[in-house]
């Protein structure tokens, strides 16, 4: 697979998923990534033949399903039953969806391996590939792949890495990458005003090291989205200009990649 790069929609919250494409193929991607939420047209009723509208919708842009961003808890507190019906309907989504992959969250101390080991069969059946993000209750490199590693398979469970947060928490671009190793499945680029003040600015505009997160993904082959939490803060700019910082933060990888060749 080479490295492809994408949008999630998080950012274009309300917009319909035509424009959305739209958007994301102006801007040079090659996928979308899909907020599967209740406020918006794609979530986890979505009717079958609704889902096979998004579908074509998203192709005849030119564009691929990078994942759907979904918010279930692998580790939420209470019973596991809630939990495991989520990630089936998930699963189910992405599957009709064309996506290769699913995005989870921690989300507290719960039973996570318990919670994973009961869709495994449902992954394989649907080829999809979940994703625990570093976030909240595992917002570090370390403790997000506590929870994925014990299954031995990063093809089918993996982590994504979310730029600000494991930097926030104190662990290093490199510390990050070195402990996911074969379990980086996905990463996100955004950017901040700082550790403590998270309010999202345009990448190279804030705080998080994305050009030491670029070195260390220059030979990693895999998709790279832009998540502009405009949904969470309405106020900040439309994705437009923060897209375009981060199609141009993806191209350079490209380009250092290349001259680094030729320097031997």
């Amino acid at each position: 697979m080479e490295r492809r790069f994408a949008v999630s929609t998080l950012g274009m919250p309300g917009v319909p998923v035509a424009v959305a494409a739209e958007v994301a193929a102006a801007h040079g991607c090659h996928g979308l990534e899909i907020r599967a939420h209740a406020d918006e047209v794609v979530h986890l009723g979505l009717t079958e033949r609704k889902s096979a509208q998004v579908k074509a919708l998203i192709a005849d842009a030119g564009l691929e399903v990078a994942c759907i961003a979904g918010y279930a808890k692998v580790c939420a507190p209470g019973p596991d039953e809630p939990v495991v019906a989520e990630l089936r309907a998930l699963i189910d989504l992405a599957h009709r969806l064309g996506a290769p992959s699913i995005r989870v969250f921690p989300g507290g101390d719960g039973r996570a391996h318990d919670r994973i080991a009961a869709v495994l069969d449902d992954l394989d059946a649907a080829g999809i590939r979940l994703l625990v993000e570093t976030h909240d209750s595992h917002p570090t490199g370390k403790a997000a792949v506590s929870l994925v590693e014990p299954f031995g398979d990063p093809a089918r469970v993996a982590v994504l890495w979310d730029a600000l947060h494991p930097w926030r928490s104190g662990e290093t671009p490199a510390e990050t990458r070195a402990v996911l190793g074969e379990y980086l499945g996905y990463f996100q680029v955004k950017d901040a005003v700082s550790a403590v003040d998270t309010t999202p600015v345009s990448p190279g505009e804030g705080a998080v090291p994305l050009g030491e997160c670029a070195a260390l993904l220059r030979d990693w082959p895999g998709w790279i989205s832009l998540e502009w939490e405009k949904a969470w803060y309405p106020d900040i700019a439309p994705v437009a200009a923060p897209l375009r910082a981060a199609a141009a933060w993806f191209r350079d990888l490209d380009t250092e990649k290349a001259l680094s060749k030729e320097n031997g």
